[in-house]
């Protein structure tokens, strides 16, 4: 395992206020209250919708909501905004790479910068983003379960408070979700038993976070993407029951 553990590290583990921002000071009341509504939709769709459509579901001002997005841009949980009007979405991740990987590469990839996150969000996370990790970790009634691991593990790249870092973990996603690498959506259409077990391990690794235990946090990702790892292996293997 690493050891990323920073006097900054240090420094920023004492003192941080609830609801903090990514350094740009406290995000007031209703402004959290529509962070936490985009979240939902973002748990719920697995992307964000058009502005257009949000603001209409959620009955707010479009220069209220471009804020909020803002924000949740400015911790990683949503990719950056394209400039230009009515471009047409260019993925960061084109075929050419998608064609040149597989599933293993993948969770190769996730195994070194994951349980790095987890560590670094033991270290910096604010209250706010522990506690968005926590109800993260539990997938509830009526959510898709992919949608929901997507939320868990976004809300600890964000909680990392590395812009980089989280950036790549966007692009690491976007490359894992294309269709042609679905086998890394290990719990995508998962029966109830294995969604609970799912969750369990995503609980150890938000307690550790919690616990500012970066070795737990860091230890706790790592063996819960190497049962997702085995069971991708189990899925390619000739003959098997997965």
């Amino acid at each position: 395992m690493s050891s990323i553990d920073t006097t900054a590290d240090k420094t920023a583990r004492k003192g941080r206020k609830p609801g903090a921002g990514n350094g740009s000071g406290p995000v007031d009341a209703g402004l959290e209250d529509l962070l936490e509504a985009l979240r939902s939709i973002l748990a719920r769709d697995g992307t964000m919708p058009p502005e257009r459509t949000v603001a209409e579901e959620l009955s707010v001002k479009r220069h209220t909501l471009r804020r909020a997005l803002g924000v949740m841009r400015s911790l990683g949980e949503l990719e950056p905004a394209r400039a230009g009007r009515r471009a047409a979405p260019q993925p960061v991740a084109g075929a050419a790479l998608i064609n040149s990987t597989n599933p293993l590469e993948v969770m190769e990839l996730r195994l070194v910068l994951e349980p790095a996150l987890a560590r670094l969000a033991a270290l910096r996370a604010s209250p706010a983003e522990i506690e968005r990790i926590r109800r993260a970790a539990s997938t509830t009634p009526g959510t898709d379960p992919n949608a929901a691991d997507i939320a868990f593990h976004r809300a600890i790249a964000a909680g990392s408070r590395n812009s980089l870092a989280s950036e790549l973990y966007v692009i690491l996603h976007r490359v894992a979700s294309d269709g042609r690498l679905r086998y890394t959506d290990s719990d995508a259409s998962l029966v109830p038993e294995r969604v609970r077990m799912r969750d369990a391990e995503h609980g150890v690794i938000a307690d550790a976070i919690a616990a500012r235990d970066p070795d737990g946090a860091e230890r706790a990702m790592y063996q819960h993407l190497v049962a997702i790892q085995q069971k991708i292996m189990g899925r390619l293997s000739p003959g098997s029951a997965y």
